[in-house]
């Protein structure tokens, strides 16, 4: 079969794509969403021989059946269902080496994702230091967020009206006469 450095490259991608995107995944069993990932991000679906759909149905195949997830040994095993599918004019076993390469070292990527806009126009309107009116309010001089006394307006049970100056000197001023 492989060598066992192969295999531990092999565990090590299978733990990579199997915590991305789950904080609390151990790394252990992955489930289908990442599985899928993993297919795609190392060019196992080619969209001919091998589909999204061959994709979804080798992983129902091989989890258990009550289970949503698969573990290192299932996922060898998918593995093993698909390279015959990708590989077509190759030997079973010649197959199951290259798609074992094909995953070897991979990591997640993040194609797709939403990169943060970095134009004036977006840093205009996201400093602190330029809101006005109640907005103001939600944030101290360095621009963190104040959190709750920041959104909302606590309400004190004082009996004097909201921003009155001379609160609490009543009784100061009943005493002296």
């Amino acid at each position: 079969m492989a060598e066992s450095s192969d295999l531990e490259q092999l565990l090590s991608a299978f733990r990579r794509f199997a915590v991305h995107g789950d904080t609390k995944a151990t790394g252990k069993e992955m489930n289908g969403k990442n599985w899928a990932k993993l297919c795609k991000d190392c060019r196992i679906t080619d969209g001919k021989n091998v589909t999204g759909t061959d994709v979804d149905i080798v992983f129902t195949k091989v989890k258990a059946k009550t289970s949503r997830v698969i573990t290192y040994e299932e996922f060898q095993k998918a593995l093993e269902d698909l390279a015959p599918k990708r590989f077509k004019g190759q030997s079973k076993e010649e197959a199951v080496q290259s798609i074992f390469k094909l995953v070897e070292g991979k990591e997640p990527t993040n194609v797709g994702v939403t990169k943060v806009a970095k134009t004036a126009a977006v840093d205009r309107l996201t400093d602190t230091s330029k809101y006005t009116g109640s907005h103001k309010e939600r944030f101290d001089q360095s621009g963190r967020g104040r959190g709750r006394s920041g959104r909302e307006e606590i309400v004190e049970n004082t009996g004097y009206v909201g921003a009155y100056r001379n609160a609490g000197t009543y009784d100061d001023k009943t005493k002296t006469n």
